[in-house]
């Protein structure tokens, strides 16, 4: 099996274009997708439970008659993870230890200061009230999603976390389940797709309506987030995984070559890219990719991917590799070179940065414990990691005294009536000292 990655220069005239017809993306959904979820979710807000019921067994082919069957309760889940293997228990708890250390480092403050005629002005920080979490069903189960959602919410404060998981077939994931427990997870529903999506946002006889939706899931999955958007919060609209390595060329090229996989394994439409100024060490990852996807699991996927939307790029210098970086804005970036320390202030846009040759992607997406849940699709330019900060509100503090109420509403009349709106200048005029 030979894979034959795109290779890309910064000195060809065509670079730039090359490079961003490489990195489109359109997470669009299509009209017959559109459609479909649309009729979903007017499915769900008209019939509620039984619509559940039947779109379960339609989709994810089961044979239900009831929401209980669909329903998993608490001690169900402290089961599975009393049953599970002691190697993954231990593995998840010390995963969930360390999500949950890092994620305490972001908890916010409320704060407040008090003018010198008494004027009080403040911020103070409250919890959502509940959170619905999608974790994806079917061809891969991901028990780190769990964790890297739930953790930070519950850091947050948030008292109810309910959870959507599909069991296509039947075929119930223990790990998922554990990792509930683990994480502290209120409600657990096996339902899935677009269907569970509009259940979270406007609620069912059996399932609650929640404030906000997070965690990955197909285009079904996606565009039924875009399209409640507004009657809940979303956390985002994620697109396909995506990886890119700059390397000074020192590092083993099988260790890079591994690093790219792991992201093309994901699917097909997954992105890795390596950017060096080492032409020959960009050659032996080539070399290294031939020999090593092989022995791969899921190589036909990889090939497909790296194929498809991988490439390698050739730069001048580690100044232009910076460059290429920056634009690039990948949801994950491996700085494979001797001191990233020197050049980590200059990355300017990136989910997640992992510096230095021992410092492989995997260990972010499941147990360093930053989150894993990133923006793709150059969104990085913009958006931040999820973290306790998606699950916490700022509200502004206001307390005039009265001298304060008499200076400002000056102030507030002149503006105000500046904007021909008359009510909001005399209500501030009212409070003016005679």
């Amino acid at each position: 099996m030979t894979i034959s990655i795109k290779q890309l220069n910064t000195v060809d005239s065509d670079f730039w274009a090359a490079l961003d017809n490489l990195l489109a993306w359109e997470s669009v959904s299509d009209d017959q997708v559109f459609s479909t979820v649309k009729n979903i979710i007017a499915d769900v807000r008209n019939k509620g439970d039984k619509a559940l019921i039947e779109l379960s067994n339609k989709l994810d082919r089961l044979s239900v008659s009831s929401m209980d069957e669909l329903t998993v309760s608490p001690e169900r889940l402290a089961l599975a993870l009393e049953q599970l293997d002691p190697v993954q228990r231990i593995a998840l708890e010390t995963a969930a230890e360390r999500v949950r250390l890092y994620h305490e480092k972001q908890l916010m403050p409320s704060w407040q200061y008090t003018e010198d005629d008494g004027t009080m002005l403040g911020q103070q920080i409250t919890a959502l009230e509940s959170v619905g979490l999608y974790v994806p069903g079917g061809k891969a189960t991901y028990p780190s999603s769990v964790l890297m959602n739930a953790i930070p919410a519950k850091v947050a404060g948030v008292e109810e976390i309910v959870m959507v998981v599909p069991t296509p077939d039947g075929e119930v994931n223990e790990m998922v389940l554990a990792a509930a427990q683990i994480a502290g997870v209120t409600k657990v529903f096996t339902i899935g797709g677009a269907q569970a999506v509009a259940a979270l946002a406007y609620g069912t006889e059996t399932i609650p309506s929640v404030d906000k939706i997070v965690g990955p899931g197909n285009i079904y999955v996606a565009t039924a987030k875009s399209m409640v958007f507004g009657k809940v919060g979303i956390d985002m609209i994620a697109g396909p995984s995506e990886i890119l390595v700059v390397c000074d060329g020192k590092s083993d090229p099988d260790w890079i070559a591994m690093d790219l996989f792991s992201q093309a394994e994901h699917d097909e439409d997954a992105q890795s890219i390596l950017v060096s100024p080492d032409k020959e060490f960009l050659a032996a990852v080539q070399t290294s990719i031939n020999k090593l996807v092989a022995e791969m699991e899921r190589k036909e996927i990889i090939t497909t991917s790296l194929n498809e939307r991988g490439a390698m790029i050739h730069v001048k210098n580690m100044d232009e590799a910076i460059q290429v970086a920056n634009y690039i804005a990948p949801e994950h970036l491996e700085l494979a070179v001797d001191n990233p320390q020197a050049i980590v202030a200059d990355i300017r846009h990136a989910g997640a940065i992992f510096m230095g040759r021992y410092t492989a992607e995997a260990l972010g997406d499941y147990c360093a414990g930053p989150n894993h849940v990133l923006p793709t699709s150059r969104t990085a330019r913009f958006s931040s990691p999820l973290g306790v900060y998606d699950f916490q509100k700022r509200s502004s503090l206001i307390m005039c005294s009265e001298d304060g109420a008499s200076e400002l509403g000056k102030v507030a009349s002149v503006l105000a009536r500046g904007e021909s709106l008359t009510a909001h200048a005399r209500s501030a005029e009212y409070r003016i000292k005679k």
